[in-house]
């Protein structure tokens, strides 16, 4: 009889991780502070984070896969501190690096791996590591950790080369388990890859399971797949996978990411959900120059149509942050400002406006709505978004393009007002409904790509 994946994939996940490790390398933990630093957690309905005080976490991360192979530390600390100041709470970042970053060596000179062996690892350049998320942990953030980036189990394309199999793997997935124990991190496996072979799932598992035992299970763990897919098409019942990220990518102009967002927020079991890696802002779209950049209103539609669909936070980028670019640095897709500059592009300002917003609210009651959207455009580049608490005393409707629409009130209202996501400013309503069942809203100013405005009615 054929066993479903899914049961395959458990069956090595439990074999791997009672499989004793023998890696024949000793490793210097080198662990850094005594006290151990508050975990994130699942909340208890599956589907948001939660500190360890039990309160809710907006996830509004920034996407810096570079930070640890391109940046000195003095860099890497004005980096962080401006995205605090900026209302980020999570870094996405790699420790081996898509740029060639097991051959080419940081900005210290130092490269991750002896002879390109990931049982071992060059303390030197660990401790750099050591050093940055112990900083970004002191401003609050929390540290979103690839272990590898895809192209060293999956070469596909980029750089590569293929250096795991499933011993080492789990090898050096131990080694950061152990040494990371104390951090406030959440690993991420994957890289901008899928595994397509059978050896990819097993080297993945087996860095789930190497990652498990060195910090004894204190970590959340996801994936970060390639370009449309997520997670959960490959992990969703695997036991390590603590929650589920996709990738909308940059591929068109007006990708509806709501849609994956749905998908696997539905997904049985339950488990929380958020678009990783959106559209970044001035990146090509669809990697092609000629086809225009992503500006400042497609990073804010993708991340308050994939929030309005039940995503737990959402992850933000901009392409010369990504690969934290400068002249004279070798830049992917023709970036155009040096990241110094690009740190006050108007999209992640507008990313602090949207989390703002919704820790204002009772954000984590919201549930997608829109059977109570009546009239209005519900696809397309124009698609009205709207989400609700179940006792209808809290409606959040998004409209990009300023358009009119028409929703079903379950309550009435007793306050309501106009939030622009461009400058955070509010406009209150001139009147509120006065009776529940149909009412019509139009949002200011003329129907227009950008015009977007957010609309927030409470019944206190």
């Amino acid at each position: 009889m054929k066993l479903p994946m899914s049961v395959l994939l458990i069956s090595v996940y439990f074999q791997l991780s009672c499989t004793p490790l023998n890696s024949g390398a000793a490793f210097d933990s080198n662990l850094a502070p005594n006290n151990l630093a508050p975990q994130l957690q699942i909340s208890p309905d599956s589907r948001h984070l939660q500190s360890s005080t039990h309160q809710p976490f907006f996830w509004l991360a920034d996407t810096a896969w570079e930070m640890l192979h391109r940046l000195d530390y003095q860099q890497t600390d004005s980096y962080l501190t401006i995205r605090r100041d900026q209302g980020f709470t999570v870094i996405q970042t790699v420790i081996l690096a898509e740029q060639d970053g097991l051959r080419i060596p940081n900005a210290n000179g130092d490269l991750p791996l002896h002879d390109l062996d990931p049982t071992r690892p060059n303390t030197a350049f660990f401790n750099h590591v050591d050093r940055v998320i112990k900083r970004a942990n002191e401003l609050g953030l929390v540290v979103a950790l690839l272990p590898s980036w895809g192209d060293k189990f999956n070469k596909k394309w980029g750089t590569g080369p293929e250096i795991f199999n499933a011993e080492n793997a789990r090898a050096f997935g131990k080694f950061l388990g152990q040494r990371y124990a104390w951090a406030s991190i959440v690993w991420v496996l994957g890289g901008d890859r899928i595994p397509e072979e059978p050896e990819d799932f097993v080297i993945i598992n087996a860095m789930a399971a190497g990652l498990q035992e060195g910090d004894g299970g204190r970590h959340l763990i996801s994936y970060h797949p390639q370009g449309r897919h997520s997670s959960a098409n490959f992990f969703h019942d695997t036991p390590w996978l603590s929650f589920n990220m996709h990738q909308s990518g940059h591929g068109e102009a007006d990708y509806g990411n709501y849609n994956d967002t749905l998908k696997d927020t539905n997904r049985i079991p339950t488990k929380p959900a958020l678009d990783a890696e959106p559209p970044y802002e001035d990146i090509p779209i669809g990697f092609k120059s000629e086809n225009g950049r992503f500006g400042a209103f497609e990073v804010r539609r993708a991340a308050y149509w994939s929030i309005l669909a039940g995503a737990l936070g959402h992850s933000y980028g901009h392409h010369s942050i990504w690969q934290m670019w400068e002249p004279g640095l070798h830049g992917i897709l023709e970036p155009q400002t040096a990241w110094q500059q690009a740190l006050y592009f108007p999209g992640a300002y507008q990313m602090g406006y949207m989390k703002a917003l919704f820790t204002s609210l009772p954000w984590t009651m919201l549930r997608s709505a829109q059977s109570l959207l009546i009239e209005g455009p519900q696809q397309g580049p124009e698609a009205i978004r709207m989400a609700a608490t179940a006792d209808g005393r809290l409606v959040v409707v998004y409209s990009p393009f300023g358009a009119r629409f028409s929703i079903n009130l379950s309550a009435l209202p007793t306050a309501g007002y106009w939030f622009n996501p461009r400058d955070a400013t509010q406009i209150p309503l001139s009147t509120l409904p006065r009776s529940t069942g149909l009412a019509q809203f139009d949002p200011p100013a003329h129907r227009a790509r950008g015009n977007d405005w957010v609309l927030i009615l409470k019944k206190h």
